[in-house]
């Protein structure tokens, strides 16, 4: 199975717009936050991609009724914790985060909101933040997640746009 991560597009609909035509064969697409409007353009435009999105609210989602997290159920024996992060205080530590996973019974934890792309195994937790779509504040590319779920186990990654 292969889940395609985004985050933080910021109304920045040209990266997102690519990055799903790049991977439209993904068996499920989950969208971190900061970035409601062009979830609801791509709804319009790719109705085909729509019913395999999963979408949470960000901090600059104002006004959204979308969910604040999501535990996800999207591979026998995994479980996704996902989350926009700036509830849970990714910008110092990512304990509160991966306890909260640990806690919903997940061992994949996802989040967003620093626009800095990170990738670690810690304690049973698979951590990754796809870093922002559109303005990276690492100095690298725009970029978005993959992880592949298998028998074989979980592998997740970064990709940078222009690589693929």
């Amino acid at each position: 199975m292969k889940i395609i991560v985004i985050s933080d597009t910021h109304q920045y609909y040209r990266n997102f717009e690519t990055i799903l035509l790049q991977q439209k064969e993904a068996d499920a697409f989950i969208h971190l936050g900061d970035g409601e409007s062009e979830y609801r353009l791509l709804c319009q435009a790719m109705p085909e991609l729509a019913d395999r999105f999963y979408c949470i609210k960000g901090n600059c989602d104002y006004g959204s009724e979308l969910p604040q997290y999501r535990v996800i159920d999207i591979y026998p024996g995994h479980r996704i914790f996902a989350t926009h992060g700036h509830r849970y205080g990714v910008n110092y530590s990512l304990e509160h985060l991966t306890q909260t996973a640990r806690e919903n019974g997940c061992d994949i934890a996802l989040y967003g909101h620093t626009h800095v792309s990170y990738n670690s195994y810690t304690d049973g937790v698979y951590v990754l933040n796809p870093g922002s779509a559109s303005h990276p504040r690492d100095g690298k590319a725009p970029s978005y997640g993959v992880i592949d779920i298998s028998r074989a186990g979980v592998m997740t990654n970064v990709v940078f746009l222009g690589q693929h």
